[in-house]
């Protein structure tokens, strides 16, 4: 049976901002993968990156990978590394009943604010967690200036 409602403007304005609110979250959500052509296919890996005065560290949860299946690069200040689980093999007469672990290439790139010792980055893999450091160069290193007794100012290269 049906049933007459009478019409009200500003329920049906709500009702389509409501809409209008979802079809925007799910296009700007962080998706599994870059839709990019760079990252197409590519899963993002996370990462968690801290700083202090003499480098930066990163850290990425690879479980599962060996440390000889990552490729790790850095050019031109931008930090990039790769990888890829293989999917296990399975008996075709198994019946999945969950299946969440994800197979397939990873990769991530990010660019640092700050210029860092290309040839000092120390990489450490351990229980499937990737630490990288990456140096700092001098040049960007806080100082602290020294004054001479006489009154004249001497940079010296002591950290701060």
């Amino acid at each position: 049976m049906s049933r007459i409602v009478r019409w009200d403007p500003v329920r049906e304005m709500v009702s389509m901002r409501n809409q209008m609110d979802r079809l925007m979250s799910d296009v700007f959500s962080a998706p599994a993968t870059w839709q990019n052509d760079e990252y197409a296919g590519y899963t993002r890996l996370a990462l968690d990156v801290t700083e202090n005065d003499e480098n930066y560290t990163v850290h990425a949860s690879v479980p599962g990978i060996n440390a000889e299946d990552l490729e790790i690069s850095f050019i031109e200040n931008t930090l990039t590394i790769k990888g890829e689980t293989k999917d296990e093999r399975v008996d075709e007469n198994e019946k999945w009943h969950l299946r969440e672990r994800r197979f397939g290439s990873f990769m991530r790139s990010i660019s640092l604010p700050t210029s860092v010792k290309a040839d000092a980055i120390d990489a450490h893999f351990e229980n499937g967690v990737l630490t990288l450091t990456l140096p700092k160069a001098e040049e960007i290193k806080p100082r602290r200036i020294a004054i001479k007794p006489n009154g004249q100012k001497m940079a010296e290269a002591v950290p701060a």
